[in-house]
């Protein structure tokens, strides 16, 4: 039986590379494309309708992590089997959507990351060197914490299974940033498969980018995040 497999695309003010993305995903992969706008200010919501995805508009911001929820939960509810979370901004290479889901398909992986790292040219494709050095010391910390080996966790191109989105409490977490953060550590609390395929590494002024006292909450959440992993794991082994 094949899969159903579904895109989500959570946006806001994608208005000038929503298009772009499109247009790189692979024909004859997926079964939809779902983008939710989230209250976006320019005509995100216009040039989705004209590609022809299937739009949900939220009525009012609800914030990157309140935008993914409304988008997980739809893909379920539309019997997805695989969901695919692309960000509409042109910043990942939707060209690698095949790979991505392969692990899901053959190696027995229930979440997949495009990494930037992986490759190895992440400063190449324009990542700031601070971002860059942000990126790295955040990901050896939640690797030390976690007891895994990846070369990324800050990435806008992941793929789950049904199984994975119906067993993680992400209902729960956070409708900020840091959901991107939580739902892998719950996929390590609940014994989840996590596996990486390296992707192209794109910045550019249509890009989206959090500020820096975003990026400092975001930060700060991760390790209070990550403690409360800790304290779990200690009062566990009791």
């Amino acid at each position: 039986m094949n899969s159903k497999t579904i895109i989500v695309m959570p946006a806001y003010n994608a208005e000038k590379t929503l298009e772009k993305t499109y247009r790189d995903i692979p024909g004859g992969i997926v079964d939809e494309i779902i983008l939710c706008d989230d209250f976006s200010k320019d005509k995100t919501l216009e040039v989705a309708r004209g590609l022809g995805l299937t739009v949900i508009a939220h009525d009012k911001n609800k914030g990157y992590g309140g935008n993914q929820k409304t988008c997980y939960r739809e893909a379920l509810k539309k019997g997805a089997d695989i969901v695919i979370m692309l960000h509409p901004d042109y910043q990942y290479d939707a060209k690698k959507i095949p790979e991505l889901i392969q692990p899901l398909l053959e190696k027995g992986a229930d979440v997949v990351l495009g990494s930037r790292i992986l490759g190895g040219t992440a400063l190449k494709g324009g990542m700031p060197l601070s971002k860059y050095i942000s990126n790295r010391l955040a990901t050896i910390y939640e690797n030390k914490v976690l007891g895994l080996n990846l070369s990324e966790y800050h990435t806008g191109l992941r793929a789950f299974t049904r199984k994975f989105l119906e067993t993680v409490n992400w209902q729960a977490y956070s409708d900020d940033f840091l959901f991107d953060a939580q739902i892998l550590i719950d996929a390590r609390r609940h014994g989840f498969k996590i596996a990486e395929i390296p992707i192209e590494t794109r910045y550019f002024k249509e890009s989206s980018q959090i500020s820096i006292f975003r990026g400092v909450v975001y930060g700060i959440g991760i390790f209070s995040e990550l403690r409360k992993y800790k304290r779990e794991r200690i009062k566990g082994s009791k």
